[in-house]
């Protein structure tokens, strides 16, 4: 069962003016596309590094990014009726 497939992300990082750094992710996979969300803050008495914001806000977009593919597996799974584990789980190989 050969498969090929090309999935698009799109990475929006903005601050505002309280000094927020927020972060939109969209995968767009020809047949759906799912949003993510990061946020990220600099304190008052930090030093103002933007690539830091940046780095925290992209990271937690992609996992909640992540978060969402691995329960929409878990869905298609059930769907499937496959037997269900975790997919957070790995699964032990014989070597």
């Amino acid at each position: 069962m050969s498969h090929t497939a090309e999935w698009k992300v799109r990475l929006h990082l903005f601050e505002d003016d309280d000094g927020t750094t927020k972060a939109h992710m969209v995968l767009d996979t020809g047949a759906t596309a799912l949003s993510a969300l990061g946020t990220a803050h600099c304190h008052p008495a930090d030093v103002d590094v933007p690539e830091i914001g940046d780095e925290l806000a992209a990271g937690r977009a992609m996992d909640d990014l992540a978060r969402q593919l691995l329960h929409a597996a878990e869905l298609d799974m059930q769907g499937a009726d496959a037997p269900m584990r975790s997919m957070r789980e790995p699964t032990a190989r014989i070597l």
